[in-house]
C-alpha cells in the first residue's frame, strides 16, 4: 500500500519562521537578564529593586536592538 506524502512547503517556512522568532526572544531576554544583574551589581547588590532593574534592562536592550535594527535598513 502506498502511501500519498503531502507536502506544505509553506508550513515549513512558518515552522522556520517561528523557530528563529523565538529564538530571538530567548536571546533579548537573556541580554536582559545579563544587564538587569549588572545594575543590581552595580548597585551594591542592594536587594528590593529587581523591577526596577527588569524594566530598565529592557528598556536598554530594547532600545540598543531597535537602533540597531534602523541602522541595517
Amino acid at each position: 500500500m502506498n502511501a500519498i506524502v503531502r507536502r506544505y512547503p509553506m508550513a515549513d517556512k512558518v515552522t522556520a519562521s517561528t523557530e528563529t522568532e523565538q529564538d530571538s526572544l530567548e536571546l533579548t531576554e537573556q541580554l536582559i537578564r545579563e544587564r538587569a544583574y549588572r545594575l543590581y551589581e552595580e548597585r551594591g547588590r542592594e536587594h528590593g529593586h529587581d523591577l526596577d532593574d527588569w524594566f530598565k534592562a529592557e528598556g536598554e536592550v530594547i532600545w540598543r536592538e531597535t537602533k540597531r535594527a534602523a541602522t541595517r535598513r
